[in-house]
């Protein structure tokens, strides 16, 4: 593959995690790279930093995904200093996991917002403001195939994710691909909250590899699907999970 990776790449939700990981490795392959955070500064600092010192390319701008208005500013700042987006990475998104019957509405309507609306509000503005022949690739999850106990809520979000990315993939035109990546367990700590090890231990071994995914091993997919390689790829889900599903 090209290591050269000349493009301006907006990636939601990259401060920490899946997130971070993603924005340093196109940065170390030359993408220019805006790490969107909603409220973690010291992490999105540390990634900014990180990419930097490196010798990367990369500005950090705080905007809530949920909130139109603030996804257009996110968009205008990205314009203004690199004069173009040429790729939209949704990687923003929450979790509240529990049992079906114990589910509130606050846990329901914050899940939608972030991981639903927030993808709606940036692919409506990709529809003026992404370059043509660009890449949007909106994360997804292995989850809405595993059926996993009180993850119902979570699970439908990235089900419609899916279903409003194949739709637009084939509304958006002027060369744009659209696809999602759906990644697997990943050791990162939203992943791991409230969890028990003997339920890591349990997923662990549902994958031929016997561990969960680092968020490099999604990193890496990612730079695929947003490289020159994969434009003939359009519509499709990426499930990156190590077999596990």
């Amino acid at each position: 593959m090209n290591n050269s990776l000349d493009k301006v790449i907006l990636i939601t939700g990259s401060s920490k995690g899946i997130g971070s990981a993603t924005a340093k490795l196109l940065a170390a392959h030359g993408a220019k790279v805006v790490i969107n955070y909603a409220s973690s500064d010291k992490e999105a600092s540390e990634t900014l930093e990180t990419i930097t010192e490196n010798g990367g390319d990369a500005i950090a701008i705080k905007a809530d995904v949920s909130k139109p208005e603030e996804v257009q500013a996110l968009f205008d700042k990205t314009i203004a200093h690199y004069g173009k987006v040429d790729v939209l990475i949704n990687c923003a998104g929450i979790m509240k996991n529990k049992p079906f019957q114990d589910i509130e509405q606050d846990d329901f309507t914050s899940q939608f917002n972030v991981n639903v609306r927030g993808v709606f509000n940036t692919m409506q503005r990709a529809y003026h403001d992404l370059s043509d022949n660009g890449t949007i690739l909106n994360f997804s999850s292995s989850t809405t195939k595993m059926m996993l106990p009180s993850y119902a809520i979570y699970s439908a979000t990235k089900a419609a994710v899916e279903q409003m990315s194949r739709v637009v993939s084939q509304e958006i035109g002027r060369g744009i691909s659209v696809n999602c990546i759906a990644p697997g367990p990943t050791e990162t700590d939203l992943f791991l909250e409230g969890k028990s090890a003997d339920f890591i231990e349990q997923l662990k071994s549902k994958s031929p590899f016997n561990r969960l995914a680092q968020p490099e091993d999604i990193a890496k997919a990612v730079l695929f699907m947003v490289s020159d390689e994969s434009k003939w790829v359009s519509s499709q889900v990426l499930y990156t999970n190590g077999g596990i599903v």
